[in-house]
């Protein structure tokens, strides 16, 4: 009887190790197929030769440079050219504006592939969604940026700023230099606590000390490893990984904080039926007062789930590329004196011996916001975006890839394609004087 249990039991571990066999044997062919088939779709557009196993990443050193890569590689191939992420995630990079015009007039949703690494985090809210469900949100959350809702941002968003004025004149004192964009990085988020769910998180004071904010911080940095480790694309890899581990520690602590937020916010609305009555009866409206009295036509709100998803959106997006952005600002003014005096001017004859911009001084600075704009079209704070296509599309020089193809756009190489701006690299702002 010991012998036949025995051999029943060696029967299911061979059953059960030839099943995973033909499981791992039918994916290694399926891999190998959606290569073959990317391979054959890719022909039209020639570009950098991949390696077999790593593809093009190699290529790229992470060093600070590899977007001014992607800008070489674009001269060598017009348009468009391939890009490998390992052995079978290809992407065509888009880096004219003829190519993204067909692209981004279409209803191309966003690639899952590269989005799919930040849903853990912050859900399926604006960034990720795509449909009906991103068109229903995007007009639930269109109020909250109405003028009338934006306006008083511009006190918070000031005291916000002294706040890390004051910090950087102590550094100016001492000698003692320091990184720019982490002290930008907390002011931006100093002001989205303040502006959109009206807390105030101390962050840039405190330290370090608060858990929901190096929690944004350390999930930030997760999900970029991720996207550029490509052992870590698999779920399960990363999910064993010690980085997987730590991913879900701190996303914990960003999502109970983000509940506890909306709890209590719900606790404090209980007996509010009306936006105005929010603001007759103790300050102006936020973000998250919109998101909790917004209805659909058919006086539907958002899900508990779909708040969460939002608000974690709204953080992540709204300090880490705003941070961006100004930082490369500073850096584009410190690198041209003469025209940050100009600025300077401009806004001290505007504040005329006020210390703090009002809303209705912001029109008044317009050679400040030509350099704004400039430096941003050098430096875009977001500089790639992914899109896959659900049906066949042709470009404007004749090429074609059909539905599921992957792309990249690069706002990047847009911005500094030789073929679209002369001297593309250079900030264009002795320009700017004579207009």
């Amino acid at each position: 009887m010991a012998l036949i249990e025995a051999f029943a039991s060696v029967q299911l571990h061979v059953w059960f190790a030839a099943l995973c066999l033909v499981a791992v044997v039918y994916k290694v062919a399926m891999l190998l197929e959606k290569r073959r088939v990317s391979l054959r779709n890719m022909d039209a557009f020639p570009g950098p030769p991949p390696h077999w196993l790593a593809g093009n990443v190699l290529e790229f050193k992470q060093d600070g440079t590899d977007l001014d890569r992607f800008v070489e590689l674009g001269k060598q191939y017009p348009y468009a050219f391939p890009i490998w992420f390992g052995p079978f995630a290809c992407f065509l990079h888009i880096h004219h504006p003829d190519y993204v015009k067909t692209l981004l007039s279409s209803t191309a949703p966003k690639d899952e592939y590269a989005y799919k690494f930040i849903e853990s985090w912050i859900g399926e809210g604006l960034l990720v969604s795509n449909g009906q469900r991103w068109y229903r949100h995007r007009r639930l959350l269109t109020p909250a940026f109405h003028y009338d809702i934006l306006k008083p941002y511009v006190k918070l968003m000031s005291d916000s700023t002294k706040t890390m004025l004051d910090k950087w004149e102590r550094y100016a004192k001492t000698g003692e230099s320091f990184e720019l964009f982490q002290q930008v990085s907390l002011m931006t988020l100093d002001s989205i606590m303040k502006c959109a769910f009206s807390y105030d998180s101390n962050c840039q004071t405190d330290n370090g000390t608060n858990t929901y904010i190096k929690a944004v911080y350390e999930l930030s940095d997760l999900i970029n490893l991720r996207f550029r480790t490509f052992p870590y694309h698999n779920d399960l890899i990363f999910a064993l990984s010690p980085h997987g581990f730590k991913h879900r520690k701190v996303c914990r602590v960003a999502h109970s904080h983000t509940a506890e937020v909306i709890r209590k916010r719900k606790e404090t609305l209980k007996t509010v039926k009306q936006m105005e009555q929010v603001k007759a009866k103790r300050r102006n409206l936020d973000f998250l007062d919109i998101l909790l009295f917004a209805k659909d036509e058919n006086q539907q709100g958002l899900s508990d789930e779909d708040l969460r998803a939002e608000v974690d959106t709204f953080m992540f997006e709204g300090h880490d590329t705003t941070a961006s952005g100004m930082s490369f600002i500073l850096y584009s003014l410190a690198c041209h004196p003469e025209h940050q005096r100009i600025c300077r001017n401009e806004i001290m004859e505007v504040l005329d011996g006020k210390d703090t911009m009002d809303w209705k001084d912001l029109n008044k600075i317009p050679y400040t916001t030509m350099c704004i704009k400039e430096s941003l079209r050098l430096y875009p704070p977001a500089p790639i975006i992914f899109r896959t296509i659900t049906k066949p599309m042709t470009f404007v020089d004749g090429r074609s890839l059909p539905e599921g193809s992957h792309f990249c756009v690069s706002v990047y190489g847009i911005h500094r394609n030789a073929t679209v701006w002369e001297n593309p690299n250079k900030l264009h702002w002795s320009e700017l004087c004579h207009e």
